[in-house]
């Protein structure tokens, strides 16, 4: 009897294994899938946030009356007080109306993109050239000689991008099907 339970249960040894592995990989996948939603949402926040405190001067990196609706500069604070390698470079473009707007529509766009989950290629593209040019606007850093916030953010929202983590609690799907987006893959 022993015998006949052996050969039974060896038989279905490598089948459960195999169910196993196949059930850890759906759930690793799932896991990465909203892991990789999250950081997208919160980098829409992170977005969204510094819109909408440069706009309404919340008091947290923008006072009130330092704020857009009350003839603020968006750019002045931050650009006009670099003092590192570039600082001519970026000080030359504080508080000139086209780089304000500038600013604050990629703030926005790319917020509402990660937000709503459409538009990653795009919002990946103009995030990693605005938080290059941030970045660059930070050297020499302070802390570490080459890595901050600003250079894991674009590396992450290329790989948002690439992972099609809008397609997770996001818009992503319904936005791929749409026609216009079908015919040019660059907005998805």
């Amino acid at each position: 009897m022993s015998s006949v339970s052996h050969s039974a249960s060896s038989a279905h040894g490598p089948v459960a294994r195999e169910q196993a592995a196949v059930a850890t990989h759906v759930t690793s996948e799932a896991v990465a899938r909203y892991a990789f939603a999250g950081v997208r949402l919160l980098l829409a926040f992170e977005f969204l946030w510094a819109f909408g405190d440069k706009l309404f001067g919340w008091g947290r990196a923008t006072p009130a009356e330092g704020a857009w609706l009350n003839g603020g500069s968006p750019t002045e604070g931050y650009l006009g007080s670099i003092e590192g390698t570039f600082a001519g470079f970026f000080n030359s473009m504080a508080g000139i109306a086209v780089f304000d707007w500038l600013f604050m529509l990629a703030l926005l766009g790319i917020g509402l993109a990660l937000a709503l989950g459409i538009g990653m290629r795009i919002a990946a593209g103009a995030g990693l050239v605005l938080l290059m040019l941030m970045w660059l606007a930070s050297l020499p850093l302070e802390n570490n000689l080459f890595v901050d916030y600003h250079l894991v953010d674009a590396v992450l929202l290329i790989g948002l991008a690439a992972f099609l983590a809008g397609d997770t609690a996001g818009l992503g799907k319904w936005w791929s099907q749409r026609h216009m987006v079908q015919r040019f893959p660059a907005l998805r």
